[in-house]
């Protein structure tokens, strides 16, 4: 019995070796393209393995052999099998359209949804093989038919035919059943969204997406997924003011801390949304000191408040002032502290740049460095202020030292670049331009952006203006004219900046002394003065590195100050088409479009 054994179980392995080998050599000549000679294995492997590669090989070649015959009675060998019987007749269906016999094709694609059976797995194979031919209509009939016999449970696929399809509304509907039905496909959905629809640069798509969640959410109140989508809607097409009502309603109804509400303040000030922002921190303070996010929402909304007035040029000094109260006020109430150290860092900056009181804004930075526990990264924060606080003041080598450190504590962090950064600043001020240039070199790679740009702006200029020209002396007086006009001493920087302009005529500072006469008038109030020193930049100097800025600063001016937004979209189109590689382009084409009407602004 064991020699039988033994020799039954020999031929065996010796029969799958041959069978192996025959089907390696049909692919081998099948891939070689001899279809003849791959034919002459296949005819006797399908005979004795009827498997999906077998079949799959088999079928194409005798497609590539033009042998209708033979294809057609391959595929219907497969409808004795009840569970591939459907999907046979999508491919005996296909056989006919390759053959371009359309009516057989018809019949044999009827006769797969007549015999489709009253199962998911069945369905979704069927619709499948109409998917694979791109017989997409079909294939929305296999689920439609499918829902009519009772099969429940696919809103996933339906949701990403209908987008292939190009149904939108089709597939918003299923894909908020699908929501509601299994939340956990939230993702799903959105990258769904994102890759079909594209509703920042479709605002009717987007606006379908909007008002059938809004239905939706009215219709099913006690479903906590529609409020989470419109949040997500809402971020997406940066209505975060709209994003927030939501956002509130899922922390009350969940009894949340707040975490969604920072992550929600946080993008919006990502996107200048400073109003927003300022609301969702003014919400989590109104929680209460039980809250763990307390002191951080009474700092941020009152920082909130703060940012756009100091972006504004010029700054109104009564609003900033007035808001100056308000951080003295939550200071007394709640006391300095390591959780209240930005309430008081930012009165300080005020203090220090807006309200001409350096010293008491000194004070108080000294202060916060004086608490005990205060967090390390804060007190980095509060020496970086300092720092920059005494070089308004004039005194340079105190600064220096504060931010070099900053700058050894956070060597490989934004604080160290940004303390970096300050340094070589003054190493500019005070004229040692090749070892500032060295520090710029070593930030140009920054993975903070905006450091990166300044850095790239400064050696730009001392690259344009020092490292050509054998005269140092103007470069020299412009970086004092540059530290005078940052400590607002306007009439010493104009003075300096006028001097080079009679001693060296046609310097190639020129273009930076416009721009800095721009920036000086701006920040006085005198907006018509800003515009002609932009407007010489623009017209004589249309080739030089600050074509492109002052171009975009005019635009600003005329759309932001002004309220003239047919000239300032005049000034984004040439921006566009004059320096298409600026550094401005997306903002000004954003800005562009929205003039011209292209966007439906929030």
């Amino acid at each position: 019995m064991k020699k039988v054994w033994v020799l039954a179980l020999a031929l065996s392995t010796a029969s799958w070796s041959w069978g192996q080998s025959d089907l390696e050599l049909a692919e081998f000549y099948y891939n070689e393209g001899s279809y003849a000679q791959a034919k002459l294995y296949l005819d006797q492997i399908w005979k004795r393995t009827k498997s999906k590669k077998v079949f799959d090989i088999y079928y194409e070649t005798l497609l590539a052999l033009d042998d209708f015959d033979a294809a057609e009675k391959l595929v219907k060998s497969r409808m004795r099998n009840r569970n591939t019987r459907a999907t046979a007749y999508v491919e005996l269906g296909q056989l006919y359209v390759h053959f371009d016999m359309p009516l057989e094709a018809k019949e044999a694609f009827d006769e797969a949804l007549n015999r489709l059976e009253p199962s998911r797995n069945s369905a979704i194979a069927l619709a499948n093989a109409f998917i694979k031919l791109n017989e997409l209509d079909r294939a929305s009939e296999v689920y439609a038919k499918a829902r009519d016999l009772g099969v429940a449970d696919l809103d996933y696929q339906l949701a990403d035919l209908e987008g292939r399809r190009g149904n939108y509304d089709g597939m918003i509907d299923a894909s908020i059943r699908l929501m509601r039905s299994k939340p956990q496909y939230f993702r799903n959905v959105q990258n769904s969204f994102n890759r079909n629809l594209r509703i920042q640069d479709n605002p009717e798509l987007g606006e379908l997406v909007r008002s059938k969640l809004l239905r939706a959410a009215r219709e099913f109140p006690e479903d906590l997924a529609l409020p989470e989508m419109l949040v997500w809607y809402f971020n997406q097409v940066n209505d975060f003011a709209n994003a927030l009502v939501h956002a509130k309603s899922l922390d009350l109804r969940l009894r949340e801390s707040g975490e969604r509400i920072i992550e929600l303040a946080q993008t919006a000030v990502r996107n200048d949304d400073y109003g927003t922002a300022s609301k969702c921190y003014e919400y989590l303070a109104s929680k209460g000191p039980d809250n763990p996010y307390y002191f951080t929402a009474r700092a941020q909304a009152l920082s909130m408040r703060l940012q756009p007035l100091l972006a504004e040029a010029p700054p109104d000094r009564e609003a900033i002032a007035n808001l100056a109260g308000e951080f003295e006020q939550s200071l007394e109430e709640l006391g300095l502290s390591a959780e209240t150290a930005k309430i008081a860092q930012d009165l300080a900056h005020v203090r220090a740049f807006y309200l001409q009181a350096p010293r008491e804004a000194i004070a108080l930075l000294e202060d916060i460095l004086a608490i005990s526990g205060l967090y390390e990264r804060t007190a980095a924060v509060c020496k970086l202020e300092l720092g920059d606080i005494l070089v308004f003041q004039d005194d340079i080598w105190d600064a220096s030292l504060l931010f070099s450190q900053v700058e050894l504590d956070y060597k490989d962090d934004l604080l160290g670049h940004e303390a970096k950064f300050r340094n070589a600043r003054i190493s500019y001020y005070t004229g040692d331009f090749d070892w500032a240039q060295s520090q710029l070199d070593a930030l140009k790679a920054s993975t903070s952006k905006l450091i990166s740009n300044d850095a790239i702006d400064l050696s730009l200029l001392i690259t344009d203006n020092y490292a050509l020209d054998t005269l140092v002396e103007p470069m020299w007086l412009f970086a004092q004219a540059d530290l005078l006009s940052t400590q607002y001493r306007y009439d010493e920087a104009q003075s300096k900046l006028d001097s080079i302009v009679a001693l060296w005529p046609g310097h190639a500072l020129t273009d930076e002394i416009l721009m800095e006469h721009a920036h000086m008038a701006l920040q006085r109030g005198d907006i018509d003065t800003a515009a002609v020193f932009l407007q010489e930049i623009i017209d004589l100097h249309f080739d030089d590195i600050l074509a492109d800025d002052a171009l975009f600063q005019l635009a600003v001016l005329r759309e932001d100050i002004e309220g003239d937004f047919i000239t300032a979209a005049a000034l984004y189109e040439q921006l566009l088409f004059d320096y298409p590689g600026s550094l401005h382009a997306v903002e000004a084409r954003r800005r562009f479009r929205a003039l011209r009407g292209d966007e439906v602004t929030n």
